[in-house]
């Protein structure tokens, strides 16, 4: 069962997905779709860490969060690293959010909000925390 500021935590995760549904579909905003994907997968780890009363860093790095976990998720590492590259460039306005290639395509969002919203359902799960709870605790 997690803690309260685990919950809040997720809330938050919560909230940054419910953000990407609304600009998924719009190209212009694949990095901001981007940023949140990598925002709500922060904020689950997070989550994690509180529960297990282990001190949460001030950190953004998806990967040094990862790191510091006690459980195991199902995660695709290079999705990880990439979201972690494009949090850094989307909060300097000349690289907004660029992979290599450019902006993010809409099937890199889509994939990047996939992926966010899968590493949130599996943190709720072994938090057993439903989005019906969370939503009744605003």
């Amino acid at each position: 069962m997690a803690n309260f500021q685990a919950k809040e935590w997720l809330k938050a995760s919560y909230s940054d997905l419910k953000t990407i549904e609304y600009m998924l579909d719009d190209s212009f905003l694949t990095h901001i779709v981007a940023f949140h994907s990598q925002q709500a997968i922060e904020k689950s780890f997070k989550a994690i860490l509180e529960n297990a009363s282990i001190p949460v860093p001030k950190v953004h790095k998806l990967e040094t969060l990862v790191s510091k976990l006690n459980i195991t998720l199902e995660i695709n590492y290079d999705i990880l690293t990439t979201l972690d590259l494009l949090y850094i460039e989307s909060r300097y306005p000349g690289d907004m959010g660029l992979l290599p290639n450019g902006k993010p395509t809409l099937n890199d969002a889509k994939e990047f909000y996939d992926f966010a919203k899968e590493i949130f359902s599996q943190i709720c799960t072994i938090l057993e925390v439903t989005i019906e709870e969370l939503k009744n605790n605003s």
